[in-house]
């Protein structure tokens, strides 16, 4: 656990988790429960706290992309548009993050 807080990318992979999981739960619980129930307390509680990961996730991946010189279209963008799409985060952790992760561990 505490390999995820010793480097940008490893700080960026657990936003990348936490962001994720919140849009899972905002959007597959907590909306249907708000619209189809009229049980809004859990989009009031989730949805500022998805907003600040959501702002915390786009500026940590700003500053990753800067420090590995990441290109725009490449890569940048893939992993800024993970944060919109459901189990985004995931694939792009699996994928992008996690070997980069990985090569700058050894």
């Amino acid at each position: 656990m505490r390999r995820y807080f010793n480097s940008n990318i490893g700080r960026l992979r657990m936003l990348a988790f936490l962001e994720g999981t919140s849009l899972i739960v905002l959007v597959f619980v907590a909306v249907p429960l708000k619209h189809l129930f009229s049980m809004d307390e859990l989009s009031k509680i989730l949805g500022p706290i998805h907003g600040a990961l959501f702002v915390l996730f786009i500026l940590n991946t700003i500053g990753v992309a800067t420090e590995y010189r990441w290109k725009f279209r490449s890569t940048t963008f893939k992993v800024m548009i993970a944060c919109i799409i459901p189990f985004g985060t995931f694939y792009i952790d699996r994928k992008i993050l996690r070997p980069i992760h990985l090569k700058s561990e050894s």
